[in-house]
């Protein structure tokens, strides 16, 4: 017991702790809307777009957090608009501005020779320069984006499930997709220095992927998603310490193995149900 409790003697692994719960949680909630409309490709997506912002902003010596914060916002903004003339599917747009977002990040590392510590982490995440400003920020976005939902919620559902008979009902979904994809943006910005680029969609994906095999239900998906992804980081934040494993990968290995023995579990029970309900069984 001694052993399990020594790290919360450290001021970085608590606040590491609560920034991995917090973006667990936050990234569990706004990946409902990702998975249900069939987009999880965006989440992969919008990280390596917002890698080229903070690539632009490290080089030219602006506040990561506006620089980035503001390059994934506009690339939200695009796909959003890309996607919403219908001539180029919105995976096509997708690919072609955020891939385009981190080649430049790359390339700007390249001529310029910034790496290190910084490039590291942006890429696989680290808990290392966790603060409590930090802390304090991913909860305001969390605190904000489930705002959102509270307030948009029948909005949101419905441009979710139907955006054309939402359009026609008089729902703004122009405006509702784009305040989607801003919130999608703050959300990966909140968390990628504990996640890192490469592993944000992951955590945006799998929390809710759990939750849509566990209920139908659009209000409790909301709930276990956010719950999981909470859970999923709290748990890996503590093995990522134990096993000297960087926290990213060791969150998304968490959240892959569950959703590994939910998919078995169910899969097992839907067996049985078919199996039961055939003619002569």
């Amino acid at each position: 017991m001694d052993e399990l409790l020594r790290p919360f003697e450290f001021e970085f692994f608590r606040n590491g702790l609560a920034v991995a719960t917090l973006a667990g949680a936050l990234c569990g909630l706004i990946g409902v809307f990702v998975v249900l409309r069939g987009m999880s490709y965006i989440g992969h997506g919008l990280s390596h777009a917002l890698f080229g912002g903070y690539a632009a902003s490290t080089l030219l010596g602006v506040n990561v957090a506006l620089g980035a914060g503001l390059w994934g916002v506009a690339s939200a903004l695009m796909i959003n608009g890309v996607a919403r003339r219908r001539m180029v599917r919105a995976d096509a747009a997708i690919g072609v501005i955020t891939t385009a977002s981190f080649a430049l990040g790359l390339a700007l590392f390249a001529l310029f020779g910034r790496r290190g510590r910084n490039f590291e982490a942006a890429l696989f995440g680290s808990v290392l320069g966790v603060s409590r400003a930090d802390v304090l920020a991913v909860a305001a976005v969390t605190g904000a984006v489930a705002l959102v939902v509270f307030l948009g919620y029948r909005q949101l559902l419905f441009t979710t499930f139907d955006p054309d008979v939402a359009e026609a009902s008089g729902v703004p979904t122009a405006r509702v997709e784009a305040v989607l994809m801003v919130a999608l943006a703050a959300s990966i910005l909140a968390t990628m220095q504990i996640l890192g680029v490469t592993l944000i969609a992951a955590t945006i994906v799998i929390p809710a992927s759990v939750a849509r095999m566990l209920t139908h239900a659009f209000h409790r998906m909301l709930f276990l998603s956010t719950g999981i992804g909470a859970a999923t980081g709290f748990v890996g934040m503590n093995l990522s310490y134990h096993l000297d494993v960087q926290s990213g990968p060791t969150i998304v290995l968490v959240g892959a193995g569950l959703f590994a023995v939910v998919f078995t579990v169910t899969g097992l029970r839907d067996s049985r149900r078919r199996w039961a309900a055939a003619p002569g069984a």
